[in-house]
């Protein structure tokens, strides 16, 4: 199947999933977040849009457990890099609608948690098209101790993702039901 019909057939889904309020487990994120066995975890967040798993109440609870937070902005050529943030600053929205953080400093999370419109038990994923985590992953995956954990609703499990060859793939996905590791 190709990548453009299971993104609109899973975002149309989504969609209406959404409305269940199915939320991740935080305790299982903490979990996984230590099985990493990073020190100091710097933990790279996202802003949920278009019905995408709400992993903002995660992200604060982290944050008042002491871990650092950040949030990606877009830049011009088709990347992002992450900033620090925390739920105590305001927040400004970017041409996409998207909510990010006014600049301060530029921080390189070694735990990236990613959102995606589909996935497969191989822990591939498609996103809206852009290709922003598909590069922001294959230029921190040469770091030492980065990981990625996706976050999506487990019906967007798929048999079989087309992949092309920058496409990066996973290392944890989380459901409101499984983890694929």
């Amino acid at each position: 199947m190709l990548k453009t019909i299971l993104r609109k057939k899973n975002l149309k889904k989504r969609q209406i999933y959404y409305r269940r309020k199915k939320k991740i487990n935080l305790n299982k994120v903490i979990r996984l977040i230590k099985e990493f066995k990073i020190k100091n975890p710097i933990i790279g967040g996202y802003y949920p849009v278009n019905y995408e798993i709400d992993c903002l109440e995660i992200l604060e609870n982290l944050e008042l457990k002491k871990y650092k937070i950040s949030l990606p902005i877009i830049k011009k050529n088709s990347s992002m890099e992450f900033y620090t943030y925390s739920f105590k600053e305001a927040l400004k929205t970017n041409i996409y609608g998207i909510p990010e953080p006014y600049k301060k400093k530029i921080i390189k999370p070694n735990i990236l948690f990613v959102p995606m419109v589909s996935f497969d038990k191989n822990r591939y994923r498609i996103g809206y098209g852009g290709g922003f985590y598909d590069r922001y992953i294959s230029r921190q995956k040469k770091r030492k101790n980065f990981f990625t954990l996706g976050f999506a609703y487990s019906f967007q499990q798929t048999n079989s993702i087309p992949k092309q060859k920058f496409d990066e793939k996973l290392d944890l996905i989380i459901t409101e039901k499984k983890v694929f590791k």
